[in-house]
């Protein structure tokens, strides 16, 4: 790390007056700002409070004109007071007046000072304050006076978060705002509950040190526990399911060198040996830590830093002993920065209801794992780690894409009625399981899971779905951050197979590539790494890859049948080279599968033009709802701002789908090719009777989906509704969506959707 990273000893006097201060019980606000005043010389010493709708306050001064207390205000981001508190950042100005974002409050009496320090007073990741000093001579301030700033800011915030200081009472220094934030939805789903933060151990206890030795004793000893539990992790004593669990020994072996990495642990120790105490010298390294990530755009460095904020946490955790991983509350909601697959299962373990996460799109890791875990989940809620303290109620409506921080008392009323509607809906659809997924005028449906791990495969019992018609190959490799070798895929690939006893299972091959990085590779400089080397691509380029996982499919088979389909195919002739590459593999393989099917995914619209060909030559077509909407739109399904612009109840994708269900009917003589249609559209109610309605009667989805959609089904009149939806189609004129239609003739004919 950068030298500059070094952080200077607090001066001991002022550590021992702060001691003395609140062992007298008088931290106050203005015994601090008299203190600072003193130590610092400072001619002007002021503490701002934020306060409701983004306002900071003028709460208490030592210089300025004591009737100001109270009045003056800045808006969050106004005068340099509030730029301080937006960034996050010190502000050390030697003529403060002159600086472009200077505001003027004639009632403070400020005009005679030129040079000032300002400081945020953070705790949690939220900023409660500005502490600012102030002097006529225009000049910097040295580090060391930055330094003991910054740890009587420290001291500020436990006093503010406490709320025992402001003027006046003890209650509202820090208002519950209510804070709204947009999101990207992953998986369906709505609950109200408390907010858990990763890494958010918060020390209740003494901010300073009596005896600064015994505390570097202490330190020492935690790192120590620290590098022996991630020895654990990594040899598999605490990750057990190898396979299963998503933990990838690379990811590991990096926080191990970080922790390995004297350099973080001796900006901590010198922290101490200035005064603090091992909890407040952890929290105030990582504090500088975390405020410096928001400034860095290297992926790399940002990547470490990542690293050393975690580390941070579990340093904090070994130094709180039990209080390091408190019981999750009922109904909690998990909201982080940026999640690994690993860290999510090992919450999901505590009990976490549901996840929101700032950096995570519906195709990445994080949101394939949440979906399998049945996680009501968000992602791209960005800013909300930092608006969020630990504990605070929070709204989580994956539905329709929104955070609710703090809710107001009506807002968390709807919310209540509705997860109660929904929890007497739940209770009737366990009675499904056993019965046949049929509409009201007798059409038999095939409902199929999605899945991916081996931790997954209890759902196709517990769900009574008709089989498995998507079983992603390459989430377990990520997870092992590794390509296998054949005899563990094969080990996997059985497993699925016995779970399902007998049922159909798809195995899609290895869809590498884009947003899910091959084992061992380094990122490809792509514009667009969605349309780039992926997919079937990647093994078609990477064949000895690609035979060894269809090895292992066919003795995972050992005589049984087996269906494999090959991802993100553009052309025949790209399915004619993998297909040979499987009966290559297949000629070599004893016993062989009882029957072999290969089938293609429809994803890239170039096929459409080729679909007759296709047909007479795969066994069957999987339509990838996914991908083939964002590239029919030319939208990245990644992109938040794309989220929701394009419909799958649109005219245009009602008529690309009827046409390859009709000619898949019509192919091969009339014999027909089977076709089904899997993504998270197909476990949605409304856009599961929108599918079945123009003909597509195979459908794949995540678990949480299967018993809403046969519920949806069991009272669907589908000749009706076939009649209806053709009206709408030949009336659309030209419309985006038509969502709102089919919603108004479910709600009429009571289908829960």
């Amino acid at each position: 790390m950068p030298a500059a990273d070094v952080i200077p000893a607090a001066a001991p006097r002022l550590l021992a007056r702060l001691r003395e201060l609140m062992a007298r019980g008088a931290a106050s606000l203005p015994d601090l700002v008299g203190l600072v005043a003193g130590e610092l010389v400072a001619e002007v010493a002021s503490i701002y409070v934020r306060r409701p709708g983004d306002l900071l306050e003028l709460a208490a001064t030592c210089g300025l004109n004591p009737d100001s207390v109270g009045r003056t205000r800045l808006r969050v981001g106004e005068g340099i007071v509030g730029l301080c508190a937006a960034s996050g950042q010190v502000m050390n100005l030697p003529d403060a007046q002159n600086h472009p974002a200077f505001a003027y409050r004639p009632e403070t009496g400020e005009e005679p000072y030129a040079a000032m320090l300002a400081v945020p007073v953070r705790r949690a990741g939220r900023t409660l304050g500005v502490l600012a000093v102030q002097n006529r001579a225009t000049r910097y301030y040295g580090a060391e006076e930055v330094e003991e700033l910054e740890t009587v800011a420290m001291l500020l915030a436990e006093v503010l978060a406490a709320g025992g200081a402001e003027p006046g009472g003890t209650q509202g220094v820090v208002a519950a705002v209510s804070r709204v934030f947009a999101g990207v939805p992953l998986l369906g789903g709505i609950l109200l509950g408390p907010v858990v933060l990763p890494g958010a151990v918060q020390y209740a206890g003494p901010l300073l040190a009596e005896d600064p030795q015994a505390e570097l004793v202490r330190l020492e000893a935690a790192a120590e526990r620290m590098r022996r539990n991630l020895d654990a992790l990594i040899a598999g004593r605490i990750a057990e399911d190898a396979v299963g669990a998503d933990a990838s020994r690379e990811v590991l072996e990096a926080y191990r060198l970080v922790v390995a990495d004297g350099g973080w642990l001796r900006r901590v120790a010198e922290a101490i040996r200035g005064g603090l105490a091992a909890e407040a010298a952890v929290q105030r390294v990582a504090g500088d830590v975390h405020d410096r990530m928001r400034r860095v755009a290297d992926p790399y460095l940002r990547e470490r830093l990542a690293d050393l904020e975690d580390m941070a946490g579990r340093l904090l955790g070994e130094l709180a002993g039990a209080a390091a991983r408190p019981p999750v509350p009922p109904g909690a909601i998990l909201l982080a920065r940026r999640l690994g697959p690993a860290e999510l299962l090992d919450w999901h373990a505590r009990g976490i209801a549901g996840v929101a996460i700032e950096e995570a799109s519906p195709a990445g890791h994080a949101a394939i794992l949440a979906r399998s875990l049945e996680l009501p989940a968000l992602g791209g809620v960005r800013g909300a780690t930092a608006a969020a303290g630990p504990g605070d109620e929070a709204v989580l409506d994956a539905d329709h894409g929104t955070l609710i921080l703090r809710p107001d008392a009506e807002v968390r009323e709807l919310c209540l009625r509705e997860v109660e509607t929904r929890r007497a809906a739940q209770a009737g659809w366990s009675l499904l399981r056993d019965r046949p997924a049929m509409t009201a005028d007798g059409v038999r449906v095939q409902l199929m899971l999605n899945l991916g791990l081996a931790l997954e495969l209890e759902q196709i019992e517990r769900t009574g779905a008709d089989g498995v018609g998507l079983f992603r190959t390459e989430i377990a490799m990520l997870a092992r951050g590794a390509v296998v070798d054949v005899a563990e895929q094969a080990a996997l690939y059985a497993r699925v197979l016995d779970a399902a006893a007998g049922r159909p299972v798809v195995f899609r091959t290895l869809d590498l590539g884009g947003d899910k990085l091959m084992p061992g590779a380094e990122p490809q400089e792509e514009e667009n790494p969605a349309m780039g080397w992926r997919s079937l691509r990647v093994g078609l380029d990477r064949p000895a890859i690609l035979r060894r996982q269809l090895r292992a499919l066919l003795l995972a088979a050992a005589g049984r049948d087996l269906s494999v389909m090959f991802p993100m195919v553009a052309t025949v002739a790209e399915f004619r080279a993998a297909r040979d590459l499987l009966l290559a593999e297949a000629r070599r393989v004893r016993p062989a599968p009882g029957r072999l099917s290969i089938g293609a995914m429809l994803e890239v619209p170039a096929l459409l033009w080729q679909l007759d060909t296709l047909l007479e030559e795969a066994d069957f077509l999987s339509i990838g709802s996914n991908d083939l909407m964002q590239f029919l739109f030319a939208a990245d399904r990644g992109s938040p701002a794309m989220a929701g612009r394009y419909d799958l109840l649109s005219p245009p994708v009602f008529d690309l789908l009827e046409q390859v269900a009709r000619r898949a009917a019509a192919a091969r003589g009339g014999r027909g090719v089977p076709v089904s249609l899997c993504g998270e559209a197909a476990g949605r109610p409304a856009e599961a009777m929108a599918l079945v309605g123009i003909g597509i009667m195979s459908l794949s989805m995540p678990a949480s989906g299967l018993f809403p959609v046969k519920a949806m089904l069991r009272d669907l009149d589908l000749a009706g509704f076939r009649a209806v939806l053709a009206t709408l189609r030949r009336g659309a004129g030209g419309a985006a969506s038509l969502r709102e239609p089919i919603l108004a003739w479910a709600r009429e004919h009571g289908l829960p959707v």
